[in-house]
């Protein structure tokens, strides 16, 4: 069996379909940094659902992505 990981270019793909607007290439960690910015200045919707199928996926979640979503997404939306 195959599993299709998730790296920072699928989380940042994510967010992109969210309409953050992220720069080509960005890592995790800015990805998360800017969709909290966006968040907190105006709501992103989805961003809670999005981080909640996230979360269910820790599994596949490459570590840079799983560190961005705790330590930039996770505390936004509990």
């Amino acid at each position: 069996m195959i599993v299709e990981l998730i790296d920072g270019d699928d989380f940042r793909d994510r967010l992109v379909a969210l309409g953050i607007h992220i720069p080509e290439g960005a890592c995790p960690e800015s990805s998360a940094r800017l969709a909290r910015r966006c968040a907190l200045e105006g709501g992103v919707p989805g961003l809670t659902e999005l981080v909640g199928e996230l979360e269910g996926k820790r599994e596949i979640l490459l570590p840079s992505v799983r560190r961005a979503l705790e330590t930039h997404l996770l505390p936004l939306v509990r």
